[in-house]
C-alpha cells in the first residue's frame, strides 16, 4: 500500500494539471502491447502508423526507456497546469541536459529492447535527447494530435466535476472518488494494491492531480523533479471507448428527444460548456448550442456563468428523464 500524509496546508496547495506528454507515453505503451489495450477501432486505425514510425524514426529508443514501474522524467516532464500543451512538453524535453538524460537512460533502459544494437546506438549517442524528442514529436502529430482536442475536453470536464465535488463535499470525498482503491484515512491518502509501498510526506507542497484518458488504474510520482502526483482515469473515458466499439442503439430517451440531444443530456453528468461538449462529443459548437437551447427551453437544462465560461447542467427534470431511460 502507498500512503500520502496530507496536512491542511497540503490541501490548500493541491491543484490539477494536464499532461499531453504523459498521455502520449500511455498511448505508445498501449500500442506496444504493454499497457491498457486500446479499443479495436482505435488500434486498427493507429497501429499501421505506429509500426511505420518504429521503422522510420527512433521511436524504439523511446519505447525502450519505459518499464512496468515507470519511465524517465525527461520524456514526460512535470506539467505546470491545466494549460499545458505538447509544445510546452517538447520544449522542456529538448532542454534536458545530456548528463541528466544519461542518468535516466541508465536507470530505465534495462530491458531486452534496450540491448538492440540500433536502439543502443541512439541511447548512447551524444544527441540522444534530440533524437528521442524528434521521434516523440512525430508520434504526437501522427498518432495523438488529431484526437487530442476531444480527449483534452474530457480531461477538462473531469477537472470541472472534481472542483465541484470539492466545493460541495470536500477533499476527502473528491480523493476517494478518483479510484476504488483509494481511501481517505485520518489525514492520509491510502492506495491499496499499489506496486510500490511506503509513506510519502507532502510536507506542505500539496498534491498534483492529473486526469488521463488512457490509464486504467492509478499511477503516482513520489520523487523529484516531479511534485507528489496522482494520475487517475478521467470520467467519461469509458463512454468514449464504448462509442468507438459499438453502435448506439435506440432507447426511450433517444426516441423522446432525438439522438443528438440524448447524447448531450447523458454527457451532462457534470456541468460543461458548449465548447467542451462540442470537443468531447465531436460535434460542431453551433449544433451543440442549438440543441442546448432546445433542451433548456424544455426545462431539462439550466445554465450559469463560471468565470469566463457558461456551464450547462441538468435540472431535476433532466436528471429524472436520464434516470428513467437506463
Amino acid at each position: 500500500m502507498l500512503r500520502f500524509e496530507v496536512s491542511v496546508e497540503d490541501l490548500l496547495r493541491s491543484r490539477f494539471a494536464l499532461s499531453p506528454a504523459m498521455d502520449l507515453c500511455f498511448l505508445l505503451g498501449s500500442l506496444a502491447g504493454r499497457d491498457r489495450p486500446l479499443p479495436r477501432a482505435w488500434a486498427t486505425r493507429l497501429l499501421p502508423a505506429f509500426e511505420r514510425l518504429r521503422r522510420e524514426t527512433e521511436l524504439d529508443a523511446a519505447l525502450a526507456l519505459h518499464t512496468p514501474q515507470g519511465g524517465p522524467n525527461f520524456v514526460a516532464p512535470p506539467p505546470r497546469g491545466l494549460n499545458q500543451t505538447w509544445a510546452d512538453d517538447l520544449a522542456m524535453m529538448r532542454a534536458t541536459p545530456l548528463e541528466a538524460a544519461r542518468h535516466e537512460i541508465a536507470t530505465n533502459a534495462t530491458g531486452p529492447s534496450a540491448r538492440d544494437p540500433r536502439v543502443r546506438a541512439v541511447l548512447d549517442s551524444t544527441d540522444a535527447v534530440s533524437r528521442i524528442a524528434e521521434a516523440l514529436d512525430r508520434a504526437w502529430h501522427e498518432l495523438l494530435a488529431p484526437d487530442w482536442p476531444q480527449l483534452r475536453a474530457i480531461c477538462e470536464r473531469d477537472v470541472v466535476h472534481r472542483v465541484g465535488v470539492i466545493g460541495e463535499h470536500g477533499w476527502a470525498t473528491t480523493i476517494e472518488t478518483l479510484h476504488p482503491s483509494i481511501t481517505w484515512q485520518a489525514s492520509s491518502i491510502e492506495i491499496g494494491h499499489f506496486p510500490r509501498v511506503g509513506t510519502v510526506r507532502l510536507a506542505g507542497d500539496g498534491l498534483l492531480l492529473i486526469p488521463s484518458v488512457f490509464i486504467r488504474n492509478i499511477a503516482a510520482h513520489t520523487e523529484d523533479p516531479w511534485p507528489r502526483t496522482l494520475i487517475y482515469g478521467a470520467r467519461g473515458t469509458a463512454a468514449l471507448w464504448g462509442e468507438q466499439e459499438t453502435v448506439p442503439q435506440p432507447d426511450m430517451l433517444t426516441a423522446l428527444v432525438g439522438r443528438a440531444r440524448a447524447r448531450l443530456l447523458l454527457a451532462l453528468d457534470a456541468p460543461a460548456s458548449t465548447s467542451h461538449l462540442a470537443r468531447s462529443l465531436a460535434m460542431t459548437p453551433g449544433a451543440v448550442g442549438d440543441h442546448l437551447a432546445i433542451l433548456r427551453g424544455a426545462g431539462l437544462l439550466v445554465r450559469a456563468r463560471s468565470g469566463r465560461s457558461v456551464l450547462y447542467r441538468r435540472t431535476p427534470l433532466g436528471e429524472a428523464l436520464v434516470a428513467g431511460s437506463g
